[in-house]
């Protein structure tokens, strides 16, 4: 295949396995909106969380695997555990219009912090592994290397659409008063959704 080629299957296959992150990264940017370094922490913890996902998926198809196969459905706690935090949270700070005052956020008044961001980011992802290791095994040292290359790169495109997403008015005006709310719904979503569809319950 040519270069042109992989880094067209490259970008397709990160778009195909990643489009519901850009409205979590919406959601985080609505969350941390107007509070200073809150994007940079939130586009760091983007980063962190896809680069552990590249990490094992790369591993595993050297052969290293990190995570068992039966472990990939209970990741599905982690943005449930987030969801039901940012609930309480909304909760707690009802009577505040929705923003919580300067104490508001899951990181005080700092807006969503790196590692919130990369947890919901790696369990949201966890999924993608079992996708990214076939084609990383047949790709190649020299293929793989490309495929990450693009898919580091995406990140940041995926970063700066979510960014615009909020900026646009009428959804900033959106979520600036209902973002508290989906934020919570969408990780307990995401959560059960892993849980559900990798057969966590026996289903």
């Amino acid at each position: 295949m040519t270069s042109s080629g992989l880094i067209g299957q490259a970008a397709g296959l990160f778009a195909v396995t990643n489009i519901d992150d850009i409205v979590i990264l919406a959601l985080f940017f609505a969350k941390g909106a107007g509070r200073p370094g809150s994007a940079a922490r939130i586009v760091a913890g983007q980063y962190l969380g896809f680069g552990a996902i590249l990490v094992v998926a790369m591993a595993a198809a050297f052969g290293a695997t990190f995570l068992p196969e039966a472990a990939l459905p209970y990741l599905g706690l982690l943005p449930l555990l987030l969801g039901f935090k940012a609930a309480w949270e909304a909760w707690r700070d009802r009577g505040t219009g929705g923003d919580g005052g300067p104490d508001a956020g899951p990181s005080g008044g700092r807006g969503p912090g790196v590692l919130e961001v990369a947890v919901v980011t790696f369990a949201n992802g966890g999924d993608n592994i079992g996708v990214y290791v076939p084609v990383f095994a047949t790709a190649g040292t020299g293929g793989m290397s490309v495929y990450a290359t693009v898919f580091l790169l995406l990140v940041g495109v995926w970063c700066v659409a979510g960014r615009v997403i909020t900026s646009r008015p009428v959804v900033a005006r959106a979520l600036s008063r209902w973002g508290h709310i989906l934020l919570p719904v969408v990780l307990i979503g995401i959560g059960l959704l892993i849980l559900i569809e990798g057969g966590a319950f026996g289903w």
